[in-house]
C-alpha cells in the first residue's frame, strides 16, 4: 500500500470561478492538470461566465 500523505502535503490550486483554493483529489489523480474549478457548481458558474464574458475590443463585424 502506498505511503499516506499528509493533507498538508497536496498539491493546491486556486478555483477560476470562485478564486478559493482548494486541494487534490483522488478523483482528479489523472486529469490534475486539466482541473480549473473546484466543484461543479464553480465549473458551471464559470461556463456561463466565459460565453457572457464581452469581446475587449468590442463588437467586431
Amino acid at each position: 500500500m502506498p505511503k499516506m500523505r499528509k493533507k498538508s502535503d497536496l498539491p493546491e490550486k486556486v478555483c477560476a470561478a470562485c478564486g478559493l483554493p482548494f486541494t487534490w483529489r483522488r478523483k482528479w489523480e489523472r486529469e490534475w492538470e486539466a482541473v480549473r474549478f473546484c466543484s461543479d457548481r464553480c465549473r458551471k458558474a464559470g461556463a456561463r461566465r466565459d460565453v457572457a464574458t464581452p469581446h475587449p475590443e468590442g463588437h467586431r463585424h
